[in-house]
Formats: structure tokens, sequence, C-alpha cells
């Protein structure tokens, strides 16, 4: 924003990539942090070759992901009782509050993706749930 309240369309470059609560590597784009976005965070993420995330939720905000590259699956659910298989040029959409577990099942080739959340300061809202990371070791 401008002194004058005037709204600004911003091009922006990945950011340097962080480790996020859930132990996987993001590099941020769109973002409270970046752009003063208020309803949206976009980011890329890379699960290294036989790599997982800790199990967790994201309160009150939806997801949306899409592959870019390799194949990563996620347990989800209440007890992480459904799985799902993610190839590169489908999407996955992540219900506010669902528990889940991305996981990439190479143990060669890393998967890349893109996600958005309706969450704009993208590390708030993840909850860990250490009490369903052992459920699928």
């Amino acid at each position: 924003m401008t002194g004058t309240g005037e709204r600004l369309c911003r091009l922006v470059r990945p950011g340097d990539a962080f480790v996020g609560k859930q132990g996987l590597s993001y590099a941020p784009g769109i973002s409270a942090e970046t752009t003063g976005a208020t309803g949206i965070h976009l980011q890329m993420v890379t699960i290294p070759p036989g790599a997982r995330a800790k199990a967790h939720k994201h309160e009150g905000h939806e997801t949306a992901i899409y592959a870019l590259s390799g194949t990563s699956c996620t347990w989800w659910g209440e007890r992480l009782e459904h799985h799902t298989e993610l190839q590169p040029g489908a999407y996955f959409y992540i219900p506010a509050g669902v528990p889940h577990l991305p996981y990439n099942p190479s143990p060669s080739e890393p998967c890349t993706a893109i996600i958005a959340r309706t969450d704009p300061n993208e590390q708030e809202s993840v909850v860990l749930l250490p009490e369903l990371d052992g459920i699928h070791p």
C-alpha cells in the first residue's frame, strides 16, 4: 500500500528456503511477509527421497496442492486412515483442520509441489500432532 491507500501488484521471486514446523523445506512466494497478502499464501515444497513430514493439520485454513514433479503420498484423516498418491499434474485439496502426513515414497527422486493455503502467515496455523506420527512408520 502506498500512503494514498493504493493497492499494488507485486512480482515476487522465491525467497530463501526454510524448514517449517512440519519438517519439510519450503520456498516462500506470496505471503503476508512478502506482499502484505491478507488471505493467501503460495509457496513451493520439495520432499527429498524417502522423507516425510510430521503429522499435522492447519487449523482454520484450507490447502490446495499442485504436483510438479515426482510422486508424493499423504496419509490423512482423524487417525490417518486414508491414503492418496499425488502424481505430477494432479491437484490435491485438504480441508481446514484435517490431520495429514505427506511423504515421498521414492528412494531416489525428490517430489516438488506448489502449495496454496488460506493462511497468509503459512506457519501460524500449523498444529503438530505427535500422537499420530507413529501410526505409519
